[in-house]
């Protein structure tokens, strides 16, 4: 499937052989489908009867199977670890390298409940195929320091006579005595550190998928900035 610009913007993407799949209902008997993404850009596709949807380009280099765990052995659960990227050896420890044959990955994950492959298998973008359900985890972009109204929503104090540099203060935390009993409870919603937490984005359905050049376009917003590893699973 070769992807086309659409009209003069590049960030328009034309899928001339696309078909969309509106209610799609999964298959529990179908063996699990997994793969290792980074995220490149949003974009918008278009169907031949020229509805457009938004998506999401992901960035697929062919991941190879490091390792395969089983009930049975000695790690007593089912999942598959791959790797993928490319990483100096040097950079690399020696319990790593033991584990993976002397190769050095940019990064290793691991799918529970995956089964069906053998070590040293590659997996690359064409095990999805277009109208597939996904979901898409990842660590969402880091905010830094915030606020509440930024981090919890906040509406601020009142804009009246007499206020003064406090706008966007959270206001009484209860800490005095009474029910807190003289202390700040669990769980109080303060100001503290937003951003760079594990996402994960379910019912994302592939809109086109591209093994020759190692792309694929989910629909949707999908976690993290630019370059963001992802782990794309099959619902």
């Amino acid at each position: 499937m070769t992807l086309e610009t659409y009209g003069n913007s590049r960030d328009a993407i034309c899928c001339r052989a696309f078909s969309f799949v509106g209610v799609f209902d999964p298959d529990p008997t179908k063996e699990m489908k997994f793969i290792l993404a980074k995220k490149e850009k949003m974009t918008r596709i278009f169907t031949d009867d020229g509805r457009a949807y938004a998506g999401t380009i992901l960035v697929v280099d062919p991941v190879t199977v490091t390792q395969v765990k089983t009930k049975e052995g000695k790690d007593g659960y089912t999942a598959v670890q791959v790797g993928t990227g490319v990483r100096k050896t040097k950079n690399v420890s020696k319990a790593v390298l033991g584990h993976t044959g002397g190769k050095g990955y940019e990064a290793i994950r691991e799918f529970r409940d995956a089964e069906g492959v053998e070590v040293g298998a590659s997996i690359d973008a064409s095990v999805f195929a277009v109208g597939d359900v996904v979901r898409v985890s990842g660590l969402s972009k880091g905010k830094g320091f915030a606020g509440v109204v930024k981090r919890h929503g906040f509406h601020g104090g009142p804009r009246s006579h007499g206020q003064k540099h406090t706008e966007r203060s959270p206001g009484s935390i209860g800490g005095s005595g009474g029910r807190a009993g003289g202390r700040v409870v669990k769980g109080k919603r303060m100001a503290g550190r937003m951003g760079t937490d594990r996402i994960t984005v379910a019912n994302l359905k592939v809109l086109a998928v591209d093994a020759k050049e190692g792309k694929m376009i989910v629909s949707g917003a999908v976690p993290g900035h630019r370059g963001t590893l992802l782990e794309v699973v099959s619902a």
